[in-house]
């Protein structure tokens, strides 16, 4: 059996103590993780050099992540004691998610192009900033003298099973010279462990890299003793956290699609953009569009997304027309699959997809359970499943009028609104609730790299200094 062992400063260690992760569908035992105890933890961040990037220039580290985006999608890499190939990754990391096939290697792709991309990246990250200016500490720019110094001198996350695509978002701590220490989710080890050794095999110390499979003590360790953090959760995880501003959440998405007074009446036309916002990667990312608001026509939007998705069923995950993932374990699946029919029973809300495919929501294949897309039309805006987040392709419609819209939607990571009305999108501008904003047919889930996602990783890991220098003489 595969062992996947914890990296103490890039370097192998197997523990006693260790997690078997078995095969979604057949059960079947895929890998031993060893895992790490809080002491363990605590005492290596404690240890960890924090300047073990400082020797290179970031246009080396770009260098750098370039060459590693090529090993992570082309190279045969160390796995413990054994040897992974690309191919490998991508059949192991589905076998314990329960992730298609297609999906892996879709979010694959996305680490690559922010590897090879990371020049880009970090231009929208840090505004175009010189890098020169945090090889030196200082320099001039704009007309004016700046200088930063970097606060995240460890930079620790807390990470998710649910998509692969989220690690592209910690990568470029290691372009900004912040070593890093990472917590995998339970049923995905594969993707940080890989990226670690693509960064290995590109010739950067392994000094700089901790990964510590552990529970949720030791992420609460973890998070208690690095600089900065990333942390992925749903709400009940993440809540502890809110308040401490070492800590850059990534919790649920509430991600929507807007339609303004100009067209509403031409939903027709945009019924792709809504459908791949909701149903892209499975559904189960935050940037997945979990309501599409409009202030009218909203039943027959509902009626008509529900026509397009409901005829989306399980299928096996090495399946290439697959598009939702299974749960491995289904009782998960049922426990989701109650909370929406209990909610459903509070008037003001009727589930639509059902109706189309005559068939419950909650599918098994197998040992598996799969949770079938699921349409909500809202008639009450203020009903419990009018903005509800879940882990597979979950929408509601909500009808309201456009001069509420920007106050009433709550926290939105990405709002796609499709208007040319220019008042109503200057108020979306000045919406507090929206993190990202799209104008125009742009599904939610389309990322455009070069802007910060949630939130800024280089305003979280750097602080700027205010700088005086004598002028030469």
């Amino acid at each position: 059996m595969l062992q996947v062992p914890i990296l103490r400063g890039g370097a192998v260690y197997e523990s006693v103590d260790r997690v078997v992760l078995v095969h979604h569908a057949t059960g079947e035992p895929v890998a031993q993780v060893s895992q790490a105890n809080s002491g363990l933890l605590a005492r290596d961040i404690r240890r960890m050099a924090d300047d073990a990037l400082e020797a290179y220039t970031v246009a080396e580290l770009i260098d750098a992540c370039r060459r590693a985006g090529e090993a992570f999608v082309g190279g045969v890499l160390p796995l413990g004691e054994d040897r992974q190939t690309f191919d490998d990754y991508l059949r192991q990391l589905s076998a314990t998610t329960g992730m298609p096939i297609t999906y892996c290697r879709n979010n694959a792709q996305k680490i690559h192009k922010v590897l090879t991309e990371m020049e880009v990246v970090l231009g929208g990250l840090t505004r175009r900033l010189d890098p020169g200016i945090l090889d030196r500490g200082f320099g001039s720019q704009h007309g004016g003298t700046l200088s930063y110094f970097r606060v995240g001198r460890i930079f620790g996350a807390v990470l998710p099973s649910n998509s692969p695509g989220v690690h592209s978002l910690w990568v470029p701590a290691v372009a900004l010279k912040a070593p890093v220490v990472l917590k995998p989710g339970r049923e995905e080890p594969w993707t940080p462990y890989r990226i670690i050794q693509a960064f290995l095999a590109a010739g950067l110390p392994a000094a700089a890299f901790g990964f510590y499979p552990t529970d949720h003590g030791g992420a609460a360790e973890l998070l208690r003793n690095v600089d900065r953090a990333m942390l992925f959760g749903d709400a009940a995880t993440t809540r502890a956290w809110q308040h401490d501003t070492r800590v850059q959440i990534h919790g649920p998405g509430y991600s929507k699609v807007i339609l303004g007074e100009d067209t509403a009446d031409d939903w027709e036309r945009y019924l792709d953009v809504m459908a791949t916002s909701i149903a892209a990667n499975g559904g189960r990312s935050c940037i997945n569009a979990s309501a599409v608001w409009t202030p009218r026509r909203g039943r027959s939007i509902a009626e008509g997304l529900a026509q397009r998705l409901g005829n989306i069923h399980a299928l096996p995950a090495n399946d290439p027309q697959a598009q939702l993932a299974a749960f491995a374990d289904p009782k998960v699946a049922e426990r989701i699959s109650a909370v929406i029919d209990a909610d459903l029973r509070v008037e003001g809300a009727e589930e639509l997809t059902q109706v189309v495919r005559g068939a419950p929501r909650l599918e098994r294949l197998g040992r598996c359970a799969y949770l079938l897309p699921t349409i909500v039309w809202c008639s009450d805006r203020e009903h419990p499943l009018a903005n509800r987040e879940f882990l597979f392709p979950f929408a509601s419609v909500v009808e309201c009028p456009v001069a509420e819209i920007p106050h009433r939607i709550g926290p939105t990571l990405v709002g796609s609104a499709i208007t040319q009305d220019a008042r109503f999108r200057a108020a979306l501008m000045s919406s507090r609730h929206i993190d990202r904003l799209n104008f125009g047919p742009i599904p939610t889930a389309q990322i455009s790299w070069d802007q910060p996602h949630e939130g800024n990783l280089f305003e979280h890991l750097y602080r700027q200094r205010a700088f005086q220098i004598e002028p030469a003489a």
